[in-house]
């Protein structure tokens, strides 16, 4: 299981040449790729991105790219050996024309003249560039997910224990479960006492009034689909799957439930519970956005 969050760095050398790739990522709903090149490797964008949609499945990451080479520049002197005759013709010419005048005329005067001598970039073997961008990508793939391992072992550890802590919030609800209709009862038979004085009560009635609000705040469904949450949720963290997403549905069925019973409690005690159900809920759906 993995986090969304973490870095990794690689480097590939062939010959001269040297390309680091760097990764850093963080929390999105999709895999979200922002790229950071320079101007000549935009023709390996659809490498890089490749790359990283098979190492990786959601976060937003930005590529950092660096080449450069480490021995030898990447011009090289050009020659034009006619433009250079050419001059050589010229200054011969002079000399006959002008004899009176000193000749200065050098090897060092004629790689001084315009043109003769000019630097020429020398262009990339796009197979290696190409190859070398996709060895780079796969190992700070690999980089960026052993950090994402340990930050995701850690969230995963995190969340278990707040399900045990909701489980024993739980269990907390059910124990109070009963007392909620324990309470009513006596409440409608104090509040009829009270506004019939003399007159007797109809048990009858009365027993039909505590039937349906028995019925109308039973909470054991809830409880008994929380627990089966809670199992299925501590499964999904078992696997070394992306469990983000599923886990995020499943929260919601969390929320869905512990609401249920906070609107079915009538007495103070099964509500403090709830909401402190409703706040672990938070806590746990917090850490799990974190979650590949």
């Amino acid at each position: 299981m993995k986090s969304m969050t973490g870095y990794g760095k690689a480097t590939v050398v062939c010959g001269n040449r040297e390309l680091t790739v760097e990764l850093k990522s963080v929390n999105h709903r999709f895999l979200d790729i922002t790229t950071k090149i320079p101007r000549s490797f935009i023709a390996y964008e659809d490498a890089i991105r490749s790359g990283l949609s098979r190492g990786l499945s959601r976060g937003h990451v930005d590529v950092f790219v660096n080449y450069k080479l480490t021995e030898q520049s990447d011009k090289v002197v050009s020659v034009d050996l006619a433009l250079a005759e050419g001059y050589y013709q010229a200054s011969q010419q002079l000399k006959q024309a002008f004899p009176s005048l000193k000749d200065d005329f050098t090897l060092g005067s004629l790689m001084r003249s315009g043109e003769v001598i000019s630097l020429v970039q020398q262009e990339d073997d796009e197979k290696v560039i190409r190859q070398m961008v996709v060895e780079a990508v796969d190992k700070a793939v690999l980089e960026l997910n052993k950090m994402r391992e340990v930050e995701g072992n850690k969230l995963r550890a995190d969340i278990l224990q707040k399900l045990d802590f909701f489980e024993q919030l739980l269990g907390k609800v059910q124990e109070y479960a009963p007392n909620v209709v324990v309470q009513y009862t006596e409440k409608l038979r104090q509040r009829m006492a009270d506004l019939l004085k003399e007159v007797a009560i109809d048990e009858a009635k009365l027993s039909n009034e505590i039937c349906f609000y028995a019925d109308k705040s039973c909470i054991d469904e809830e409880i008994t689909r929380l627990k089966t949450h809670i199992t299925h949720a501590r499964e999904i963290l078992a696997t070394e799957q992306s469990v983000g997403r599923k886990l995020d549905f499943l929260i919601q069925e969390f929320n869905r439930e512990t609401n249920t019973i906070c609107s079915k409690s009538g007495i103070v005690e099964l509500t403090n519970v709830a909401l402190q159900m409703k706040n672990e809920i938070e806590k746990i759906r917090e850490q799990i956005q974190n979650l590949e």
